[in-house]
């Protein structure tokens, strides 16, 4: 026997769970019933693939016993089981990257805590939600040894070796004493048609009724053992769309996504011919916590003819879609396919590419609320497939939404298109991180001033690196405004005449910049701004820059080139300033203001506030 401190994080989880303020504290049933179900799955796909497996009588079946005397209710299974070690992956530490996401979110306040529980199913551990105590008894299949899991809870638990005749697990769990509903069989059938009717193994319900017998002036009670499957059985994907209604869907997408919210969208599709599969994609109202993490668990299962083979292959649909969750049924691949044969297999991508067409058509046709909580969750990985996709570029394009200068809010591509100049065909754009630095940058206000709209994007680390290689969208070409002539107000002759006239100005002031800028020019796009800085586009560094940043490398220095506003008072005094000190302190200054309106860093923070100091002295 060994005793055991849970991880720290699940010590903070299994608190969570027993002093939840959660309501809906029957989602523990339809959590280990999942889970049973996953078992079964697993050793059914091994005792169709493993020699040693395969001349076992074996049925898969979910027990639910209720024992009012005892107070307990158990869950058990004829699955594949656990050992000592897979126990205290599973069950004493956080294996999955989504329940470590998930013990990043809380913040120690209950309330705020307890309603993370309905965002993000936190499988075994919602038990702790009714349970006094639990055991898990389990024998792994092909293995000899079986092995007792205990614990109350309260930051310990004990593996024992124990006796146990067959493989699979057993969950006993002792029931607070407020918590005796459970023990209620009408309550328990009406959990598990609610969330578990179209699990694909039979759920058999155990427990003690009361029968009268005799006539009537002398009927006496007798206890008789009652036992009756209570769901259907069927996997709900292989039943025809028209014997289904949303409420199925919906329940089946809660189990399978251990969600307590119902989905945004759901894409059923069954497809014969050449190659035969099923497929039930769901789109969840909020997206996966761990979408962003590197071990993100994949949510999509792959069966082949109604027998499960994996729920861990990423492959399965592109990583710009790792949101969906769902199935993927094919009649046509061997049982016994590898994770190599996957991952280069002919049938599995014509199933991928046309799993993706149904899933984009499906996202294009959400509208009002749906659409604005699908941009709000998933426009950022969405801009990913623009990136990683050709194939469907143009459909991620239409999908996509992005914030304008124009108006609050965000505007799809064809927004932007309808109320442009349509014989330039240019749509304009500027990348940063801040939304309200880029909508009050200098190098929009020739934009503003001529009413051209610009595209405001602010996912910096994605836009930057996704919004050059966009190229055109239905003819229109992507222009970044920090790398190309703003709109023209003057003709050619004025701005040679204008630029003629400050040529020594913007001589003397990259002569007091020196390496700090690649050049000093004359500029037509500020309106407001006494000045303005720009990337090189010909610099082959420029586009690269951003790219190292994002790689964790040192990012390369580049000059910037520096444009002044000959409208602007301060440009035409500084044009009659001949102390020398005054002048280099006045070009550093109008340099790093600049910068600093792009949302850059001065390269001399202290030098930079020295100066703003000294000229302020001065004018007072």
């Amino acid at each position: 026997m060994s005793k055991h401190q849970f991880q720290t994080e699940i010590g903070q989880l299994l608190q969570l769970m027993t002093h939840s303020l959660y309501s809906n504290k029957e989602i523990f049933l339809r959590e280990l019933v999942s889970n049973a179900s996953d078992a079964l799955d697993k050793f059914n796909y091994l005792r169709l693939t493993d020699e040693r497996f395969k001349d076992e009588d074996w049925s898969g079946k979910i027990n639910i016993k209720l024992d009012k005397e005892d107070g307990s209710l158990t869950v058990s299974d004829n699955g594949i089981g656990m050992n000592e070690e897979d126990l205290m992956e599973n069950l004493g530490t956080i294996a999955k990257s989504g329940t470590k996401a998930f013990m990043e979110q809380l913040t120690g306040d209950a309330k705020k805590d307890s309603n993370l529980i309905g965002q993000f199913g936190v499988g075994f551990y919602s038990v702790f939600m009714v349970a006094d105590h639990v055991d898990v008894i389990t024998k792994k299949a092909g293995e000899d040894q079986a092995y007792k899991f205990s614990t109350d809870g309260q930051g310990e638990y004990e593996i024992k070796p124990v006796v146990k005749e067959s493989h699979g697990t057993v969950i006993y769990i002792k029931l607070k004493e407020d918590e005796k509903e459970f023990l209620d069989p009408w309550r328990v059938k009406e959990i598990v048609r609610k969330y578990s009717n179209h699990i694909a193994y039979p759920i058999m319900l155990h427990y003690e009724d009361v029968e009268f017998e005799g006539e009537e002036e002398e009927r006496k009670e007798k206890k008789v053992q009652k036992s009756e499957q209570i769901n259907e059985a069927t996997a709900l994907w292989t039943l025809p769309k028209s014997e289904l209604k949303k409420e199925d869907y919906v329940e089946f997408y809660k189990t399978i996504a251990h969600d307590s919210e119902e989905p945004l969208t759901y894409i059923h599709n069954k497809v014969e011919g050449a190659t035969e599969y099923t497929t039930l994609f769901y789109i969840p109202r909020t997206a996966p916590m761990d979408m962003y993490r590197a071990d993100y668990q994949p949510g999509v299962k792959l069966y082949v003819k109604r027998v499960f083979i994996t729920d861990d292959e990423k492959e399965l649909l592109p990583v710009y879609l790792r949101f969906v969750r769902g199935i993927i049924d094919s009649e046509d691949l061997p049982l016994n396919v590898s994770r190599e044969i996957l991952q280069e297999n002919r049938i599995l991508a014509n199933i991928r590419q046309h799993s993706v067409k149904k899933i984009l058509e499906a996202i294009k046709k959400l509208e009002g609320e749906d659409r604005d909580r699908f941009t709000e969750q998933y426009n950022k990985v969405m801009k990913e497939g623009i990136y990683m996709d050709h194939l469907n570029k143009e459909t991620l394009l239409e999908i996509v939404r992005y914030k304008s200068s124009l108006e609050e809010g965000m505007i799809s591509l064809d927004d932007y298109i309808s109320r442009a100049d349509s014989e330039k065909k240019e749509i304009y754009y500027i990348v940063g991180e801040d939304e309200k630095i880029l909508r009050n940058s200098p190098l929009l206000e020739a934009y503003k001033k001529a009413g051209i709209e610009v595209l405001i994007m602010d996912d910096k680390e994605i836009d930057t690196i996704v919004a050059p290689t966009i190229g055109e969208y239905k003819g229109w070409q992507f222009k970044d405004i920090t790398t190309i002539e703003a709109p023209e107000s003057k003709s050619e002759e004025e701005r040679e005449e204008i630029a003629k006239a400050f040529e020594p100005l913007t001589k003397k002031l990259k002569e007091a910049l020196g390496e700090e800028v690649k050049e000093v020019k004359v500029s037509t796009r500020l309106t407001e701004s006494p000045s303005c800085v720009l990337k090189d586009a010909s610099d082959p560094m420029a586009g690269m820059a951003e790219i190292f940043a994002q790689m964790g490398q040192e990012v390369p220095e580049i000059p910037l080139i520096l444009e002044i506003n000959p409208e602007h008072e301060v440009i035409k005094k500084l044009e009659k300033v001949e102390d020398e000190k005054l002048f280099g302190d006045m070009a550093h200054i109008l340099l790093d203001g600049a910068k600093l309106a792009e949302g850059m860093e001065p390269k001399d923070k202290v030098s930079f506030a020295h100066r703003v100091a000294d000229i302020a002295a001065k004018v007072l």
